[in-house]
């Protein structure tokens, strides 16, 4: 695209763009989810084929074609949707791809086989818009990566890309920019939940030139990808909100802090730098307002830790990525010393809502307290996992019920843990929470930069603890004392437990152990790292109960506390567990009662695995 040196003319190439789609509005368009996940499940060959069978059509059809990047609904991918229909298939293979073109988009059928079908009815559903997954979402920042070629700027333009940017440089002054993102109460995404509005004005203040501007793409929560899949499949709209924050503030320079296990991340945003850059959006002079601004893309080792401002900087500077103490704050001395802003991917492209909208639309979304909309990761012991785009507010019910399809395999619901390993475990009790940055605080959780991982009735809270006590101990930095040996000892202590060597006074030495961490902790990542125990503590605590004093697993999966044995009513000696057995701990005659020998037996779980009539209990 040729440059565009001012808003007069980005107008009507935005209006040639319109133009030109108008003509295929009545066309067949195939478009095919090729993020992350879809990839991993195969799509990059189905766009191959594609492709290849749509070149041999020779004008039997008129139909476009375009890969996108993640739809949410990642489990059902690859995806692909047939509009102007709105068809909805799922984990498409190269080999139904010829079907699809001779049945949908010649013959004007269905093919039946790859339609979704809702868990809860189980009636097979054509159109993606009345998929319960996607109904109940607001889907403002996460919905245009199901129209969006993210390698193609047009298409950007095409949705109104731009246009707040437009609206910042030629209708309002900086302080006019911040005064809305504060009016709007945006408040920041990447877990802290602090106004950014009044972060953008405290870097405005703050003495020093230059002024950097930084975005957050560091996302280390185990089952967390929102950040990666926005990057990925929007990425004009992180550079436009930037570019925006950048006027506000009076910064020239931006960075884009990516962990380098986004590789497809990384490529998006960095073609989409550049044609940023070609057009006029980026650079110096941007659109003729006199305004210079330049982004870089830096790529991170994966370390967790990395996530936290001080961190981030550091680790941008080439030095190893640490925490700084927080009396001097970054928006007055951060990246090389500079007064420094940094928000997460999810807080930039809100930015360019708020700034095209207005702050009282924004504001008539979400909770008094957290405006809005939040995209979670919903994974787990649920139906329907992916990313979910949600108001404030809504209720955990809600989301794992209406949205998720609740718990597979008629299985009860036990908890689901809210913001990344650093977060807190709520019970069924908490359902009717809304979910927002206060209530899930009150609870002792909190929303951390969006990760929602569902349990069900066979999880063990106390070895869940253990399992993100174990991830925090491996990724904390070891700066500080309190989090290097305070986390290390609650793990020591809470897998102690797990094996059956676990005290009565070990709970409260955990709680008195949680409250010197969380008060003298250098970074967020230490001060928080309780937070699973102390959760679990607070809900689970008669679990911690029976581990210690009846030396028992309830959720059976503490392999010290449990022991197998065979259910002699419902044992048909069919053989099959002392087949898989790996240690022939089992023995038996076919069509006889069979028993486990508890000495040879290494409770690896194989025999419950391939018993078919649930005979292999735990005691």
């Amino acid at each position: 695209m040729a440059m565009i040196s001012d808003p007069q003319k980005l107008e009507k190439v935005r209006e040639s763009i319109l133009k030109d789609r108008e003509k295929d509005s009545g066309k067949t368009q195939v478009t095919v989810c090729g993020g992350t996940g879809c990839r991993g499940a195969g799509a990059e060959e189905v766009v191959g084929t594609f492709r290849e069978e749509l070149g041999k059509l020779d004008g039997k059809a008129e139909v476009k074609f375009k890969e996108t990047c993640c739809h949410g609904f990642c489990e059902q991918g690859p995806i692909v949707i047939i509009d102007p229909e709105n068809i909805f298939y799922k984990n498409v293979t190269p080999k139904d791809v010829p079907e699809i073109i001779k049945e949908t988009i010649l013959g004007g059928k269905v093919v039946d086989k790859l339609l979704y079908t809702d868990p809860s009815t189980k009636k097979k559903v054509v159109h993606e818009k009345e998929i319960p997954f996607y109904q109940k979402q607001n889907r403002l920042i996460f919905g245009n990566n199901r129209f969006i070629d993210p390698t193609s700027i047009e298409d950007y333009l095409a949705l109104e890309g731009y246009k707040a940017l437009v609206k910042a440089l030629t209708e309002m002054t900086p302080e006019e920019v911040i005064e809305e993102v504060r009016k709007a109460n945006l408040r920041g995404r990447g877990g802290g939940g602090f106004s950014a509005g009044v972060k953008w004005e405290s870097c405005r203040k703050a003495e020093g030139e230059p002024k950097y501007v930084i975005c957050n793409a560091d996302e280390g929560d185990p089952g967390a990808y929102m950040d990666r899949s926005l990057l990925e499949g929007n990425p004009h709209s992180i550079l436009e909100g930037m570019t925006i924050g950048a006027y506000a503030i009076g910064s020239h320079e931006g960075y884009i802090y990516v962990r380098n296990e986004y590789p497809l991340a990384v490529k998006n945003v960095t073609i989409a730098i550049q044609q940023a850059e070609e057009s006029g959006f980026l650079g110096d002079n941007i659109l003729g307002s006199g305004f210079d601004f330049n982004v870089r893309v830096s790529r991170g080792g994966g370390a967790f830790v990395c996530g936290e401002s001080s961190a981030l900087m550091t680790s941008l500077e080439g030095r190893v990525g640490r925490p700084r103490a927080k009396y001097i704050h970054t928006v007055e001395k951060g990246l090389w010393g500079k007064p420094s802003n940094l928000n997460n991917v999810e807080t930039w492209a809100n930015v360019v809502l708020i700034i095209k909208k207005g702050a009282n639309w924004y504001k008539k979304i979400g909770t008094e307290g957290s405006k809005g909309t939040k995209i979670f990761s919903l994974v787990g012991k649920i139906n329907n996992t992916g990313l979910i785009e949600v108001p404030m507010g809504m209720t955990l019910r809600e989301i794992i019920y209406d949205i998720g399809g609740g718990i597979p395999n008629g299985k009860k619901f036990k908890a689901v843990q809210t913001g990344g390993p650093s977060g807190g475990c709520l019970p069924e009790s908490k359902l009717d929470l809304p979910v927002d940055f206060d209530e899930l605080t009150k609870s002792g959780s909190m929303m951390g930069s969006g990760g929602m991982i569902v349990m069900d009735e066979d999880t063990c809270m106390v070895d869940l603890a253990r399992y993100f006590l174990n991830f925090l101990v491996e990724e904390s930095c070891g700066k500080c004392v309190p989090c290097r040996e305070g986390v290390w000892r609650m793990l020591q202590i809470v897998t102690d437990i797990c094996e059956g060597r676990g005290k009565e006074e070990d709970i409260e030495l955990l709680e008195d152990l949680s409250d010197s961490i969380r008060d003298t902790a250098l970074c967020a990542l230490g001060s928080t790292a309780p937070n699973p125990v102390l959760t679990t503590l607070k809900y689970f605590r008669d679990e911690y109960i029976a581990h210690i004093k009846d030396k028992k697993c309830p959720g059976g999966v503490c392999t010290a506390l449990i022991e197998y044995s065979i259910d002699e009513e419902k044992c048909t000696g069919c053989g099959v567990c002392l087949k898989a057995c790996p240690s022939e701990a089992i023995s038996g005659e076919k069509k006889e009662l069979h028993s486990i020998d508890k000495k040879k037996c290494i409770k690896c779980g194989m025999c419950r695995d391939v018993c078919k009539f649930d005979a292999v209990i735990i005691t």
